[in-house]
């Protein structure tokens, strides 16, 4: 049975801004965008980079280890690693991957994740 969690406080999030938190016994990656939340698997699927360490540009994220690019709003992979000879070497080693999203609530000043 699913449940929702409180992760965060709306006003720990700014627009545009990423936060990890431990939940459920997940890393989880919270963002906000405009008035909409966001969470997903923090550790990037390649090589398990910091997501919250990335850049965050509209829902898109980039991992600061490798540039692999991630929608948040779906979890769909938007760029499998940068260009050139490692990308290649990569991409043969390990296939593209999409992050888990989550579902997320806001309630009474409370940011809820549904796991």
């Amino acid at each position: 049975m699913s449940k929702f969690i409180e992760v965060a406080k709306i006003e720990e999030l700014k627009d545009g801004i990423t936060k990890a938190v431990i939940a459920e016994g997940r890393e989880i990656l919270l963002a906000r965008v405009g008035d909409k939340y966001y969470a997903v698997d923090n550790l990037c699927p390649h090589m398990k980079g910091d997501l919250s360490q990335g850049k965050l540009e509209g829902t898109v994220v980039t991992c600061p280890v490798h540039g692999s690019r991630f929608d948040i709003s779906n979890g769909q992979v938007v760029r499998w690693l940068k260009g050139g000879l490692m990308s290649k070497l990569g991409s043969a080693l390990k296939m593209s991957r999409a992050l888990t999203v989550y579902n997320v609530k806001v309630e009474d000043g409370k940011v809820l994740v549904e796991f």
